[in-house]
């Protein structure tokens, strides 16, 4: 007789009800713990979270967010992204707790310990439920990396860098000189 492993695929109700000492996610039914991130992560976060924040607000286009924020994407699958933009005419996806929903942009600062799943894992799972445009943030190398969903997935709209303003095909206009982000203290 053979052993067979079985797998136990986890729901946003065991989420819920995770002990509030730590930060998790849910993929595909399997938690991950979210390491708390560093000052420069913080830093970025918040420099990003502004200019984005100011873009959308003086456009009245939207909702900006910054985690720890749930977006449940389904039953199986619960992130919080370091930053996330919803479009006013999505707005019905905003509950008081939660994101119902993909927003239309997330934005995940790249941590060493998880890169690997902010890279490929989150990349895949975010194209599987629609965001339509998706922000890789590298610390060391100072880049943002722009993808945008089309029929085949994401596909790189550009990389930015201090030397190259970040541009979104999603927000037209938007324009952030990313010195005031990779700034060094």
């Amino acid at each position: 007789m053979t052993k067979t492993d079985v797998r136990v695929k986890f729901t946003y109700q065991d989420y819920l009800h995770m002990p509030e000492d730590r930060r998790y996610e849910l993929v595909e039914g399997e938690f991950f713990v979210v390491p708390s991130p560093n000052e420069y992560h913080q830093r970025i976060s918040r420099e990003l979270e502004y200019a984005l924040m100011t873009f959308v607000k003086k456009r009245k286009s939207g909702f900006v967010y910054y985690a720890p924020f749930d977006v449940v994407l389904s039953d199986e699958d619960v992130v919080q992204p370091d930053i996330i933009y919803i479009s006013k005419d999505r707005r019905s996806i905003i509950t008081h707790n939660n994101i119902q929903g993909a927003p239309d942009l997330v934005v995940e600062i790249l941590s060493p310990k998880i890169s690997y799943r902010d890279h490929e894992i989150k990349r895949k799972l975010y194209g599987k439920y629609g965001v339509k445009e998706y922000w890789i943030v590298d610390p060391i190398k100072q880049t943002i990396e722009v993808l945008s969903s089309d029929v085949a997935g994401y596909k790189k709209t550009g990389i930015y860098d201090v030397n190259i303003p970040l541009s979104s095909p999603l927000l037209p206009d938007l324009s952030i000189d990313l010195n005031s982000v990779f700034y060094e203290m």
